[in-house]
């Protein structure tokens, strides 16, 4: 597995990370903890240094299987987490957000038991609160920082002005926004160019469009009652089957290749800028393994062009999030 680094900071990782996210949360389908355990461990046989989870999956829960899994090899990974929620401690439930100083400081002492680790390589902000100045954020951390308790700061769906205010109190190393092929926003809303003017790295959450870039799903795809995709208004049956052009897209280059779908998605990702990182989640090995094979996989100037051009002329039906979700974000 090739390795990239996170802009200018000196934290590097592998090419494509894991989002550990779903073993556990959000989809329905939750692996065992054994069974976690075993798949992150398998990844890490696999060159995967980059684990991403958070306070909020579970609650709490996800954590504490990442550092469980990861506790044997602790040297060789870099672990991310992030803060930034309220959550009642009674339902498990997020009641809002609260990025206040203190807050920060408790959701760093919490994470580092439950990872069972002495250092945050990275702490992101999970969203921005407006009720917080980000200069206060960016202090907090700064301080953590300090006191060796955080390596690294960053940040997940802001606006490019409050990336430049944080990074003018503490630097950033990393955004961790939604980006891929039915997501583009960050190309057009500032966040790319800003990441490459300060240096910052970029990681991709939901690079394969939350499973539906992988060309598995249809109109008359069956979402569980417990798959929070059913909430999302791109997985419609009506938008499912208008957002099947880019999975014919995607599916054309791939035969070209003898790759697959998923496999062209991140590779798309990888070939957009060298601080660009993945994170696809999986909870089965040879998804995996078929992920980490896009990190071989090169697509030449005229693929991408093609991409590109043959993107244009497709209209992604329905938002990513409903629109109290939407308004969490690019702030």
């Amino acid at each position: 597995m090739q390795k990239r680094k996170l802009g200018k900071s000196n934290l590097e990782v592998s090419a494509i990370g894991l989002g550990c996210m779903g073993l556990n949360f959000s989809y329905g389908h939750a692996l065992s903890k054994e069974e976690s355990i075993k798949l992150i461990r398998q990844a890490v046989d696999r060159d995967v240094t980059f684990f991403d989870t958070a306070e909020i999956y579970g609650p709490f829960t996800n954590e504490e299987i990442v550092g469980e899994a990861l506790k044997p090899m602790r040297d060789r990974v870099v672990i991310a987490t992030k803060f930034g929620f309220a959550i009642d401690s009674k339902t498990g439930k997020s009641t809002g957000m609260d990025s206040r100083p203190g807050h920060i400081r408790e959701v760093c002492d919490a994470s580092l038991k439950r990872l069972g680790v002495e250092v945050i390589d990275l702490f992101y902000q999970h969203r921005v609160d407006p009720n917080v100045p980000i200069e206060d954020v960016a202090g907090a951390v700064k301080a953590l920082i300090a006191e060796g308790k955080v390596k690294h700061f960053g940040l997940s769906e802001p606006g490019a002005q409050t990336v430049r205010r944080a990074h003018a109190v503490q630097p950033v190393t990393a955004l961790q926004n939604e980006y891929s092929l039915w997501t583009r926003g960050p190309e057009t809303n500032g966040i790319l160019a800003t990441c490459e003017e300060l240096g910052i790295g970029f990681v991709c959450y939901s690079p394969l469009g939350k499973g539906f870039l992988t060309g598995a799903m249809t109109k008359d795809t069956k979402l569980g009652t417990n798959d929070f995709r059913k909430n999302l208004p791109r997985f419609t049956p009506e938008a499912m089957e208008k957002n099947q052009a880019l999975v014919a897209l995607l599916k054309h280059i791939a035969d070209e290749k003898k790759a697959t779908p998923a496999q062209i998605a991140l590779a798309w990702l990888l070939a957009q800028k060298p601080w660009i990182v993945p994170i696809p989640g999986t909870t089965k090995l040879h998804r995996l393994e078929e992920n980490l094979g896009a990190a071989n996989i090169k697509l030449t100037v005229q693929d991408l062009a093609g991409i590109k051009r043959i993107a244009a002329g497709i209209h992604v039906e329905g938002e990513r999030y409903p629109a109290q979700l939407m308004a969490t974000t690019g702030r």
